[in-house]
């Protein structure tokens, strides 16, 4: 067997394993995820095709973007290794502040 072919039954596996044991919070934070990485890319295309004239606009929309993403990331690890989604939300509030 080829190796596309023992691939496609891994993604299904994973697929159908992320919609049974993911609880709809962790959906929800991923769906941001996916949205943060788009308008990054998004942005980076953009500056791309249209160029780097108002270039301080450009850093500072895609620096927010991977900012909004690492804090988000940061959230999802916090809230899966403590299963606490309090501490969670006020460990990303410190982190918030300080940056």
């Amino acid at each position: 067997m080829s190796a596309m072919q023992d691939l496609a039954p891994a993604i299904k596996r994973l697929a159908n394993s992320y919609q049974q044991t993911t609880s709809i919070s962790l959906k929800f934070i991923d769906i941001y995820l996916v949205f943060i990485m788009g308008s990054g890319i998004l942005q980076f295309v953009y500056m791309l095709a249209a160029g780097t004239f108002p270039y301080n606009a450009f850093l500072a929309g895609f620096i927010s973007s991977v900012g909004s993403f690492v804090l988000a990331g940061e959230f999802i690890s916090v809230f899966v290794l403590y299963l606490s989604p309090k501490f969670a939300y006020s460990d990303i509030a410190d982190y918030g502040q300080v940056v």
